[in-house]
């Protein structure tokens, strides 16, 4: 059984790398983008999903035979939308957790007891 509460394993899940027999990235490159990404599962997907879509534009050309069909630059390009998605996905994230104050702030100066004034609710 797969562990999906380590990083490595959740950008595959998220890339779609989930054959154990024959990954798509070997565990050193998950890494690398997890370090490039400072740790951010999202961009780092998103990172690991643009480097899939470059070799898919490199590799695969725009093929129409009788029967079959390959659109090589179309799947890069899905790809690549993807990844942006992811980043904006985390964006809103860090986002949302920069909303959060550090501290809060209160009253010092209380209700204008007296000082040693016992106070009762």
């Amino acid at each position: 059984m797969v562990d999906y509460t380590v990083p490595e394993n959740q950008v595959r899940l998220i890339i779609g790398d989930t054959n154990a027999a024959d990954p798509d990235f070997d565990d050193d490159q998950i890494r690398g983008f997890l370090t490039i990404a400072r740790g951010s599962v999202l961009r780092a997907a998103a990172d690991a999903l643009d480097a899939i879509a470059t070799d898919e534009a490199l590799l695969s050309k725009k093929i129409q035979t009788q029967d079959r069909a390959s659109d090589g630059p179309a799947v890069a390009d899905a790809l690549r939308k993807h990844a942006t998605a992811l980043r904006k996905r985390a964006d809103d994230e860090e986002a949302a957790e920069d909303d959060d104050p550090f501290f809060t702030a209160f009253a010092i100066g209380g209700e204008g007891r007296a000082e040693g004034e016992e106070h009762r609710l």
